[in-house]
């Protein structure tokens, strides 16, 4: 039983900056991630285009969630439990790209982001 904690609580490590999407963000932005799949159709996407409050309140999301895809606040997101890739459906519809996001949670710009990435990958 001490081994299986010792492994959950290396599992738990936190990652500065990036919030860790485990059963309970899962739990809790369910809905949310539910709905950003739904942008693979692009029926779905104008849909939510034409009334996003009311396409949000379809999937029941929480106020929080709503306000913050209102507000295209991607880091609540992040933190009402979006999945990064699932989110990237909504920021495809707002022109932005995993790189957009990957600059917004570390506080760089992308071009900034882009260049940690490359000497990240050259190391």
């Amino acid at each position: 039983m001490v081994q299986t904690e010792a492994r959950a609580a290396r599992a738990r490590r936190e990652i500065f900056g990036t919030p860790i999407f485990g059963p309970e963000a899962a739990q809790k932005g369910y809905a949310l991630n539910k709905m950003c799949f739904s942008f693979n159709d692009a029926a779905n996407r104008a849909e939510f285009v034409r009334d996003e409050a009311a396409y949000c309140a379809r999937y029941g999301l929480t106020p929080a969630q709503t306000g913050a895809i209102l507000t295209r606040d991607l880091l609540t997101l992040l933190d009402q439990g979006g999945n990064a890739y699932y989110l990237a459906k909504f920021a495809g519809i707002l022109g932005l790209n995993m790189q957009d996001i990957g600059a917004l949670q570390t506080g760089l710009t992308v071009e900034q982001f882009k260049a940690k990435l490359l000497a990240a990958r050259d190391n």
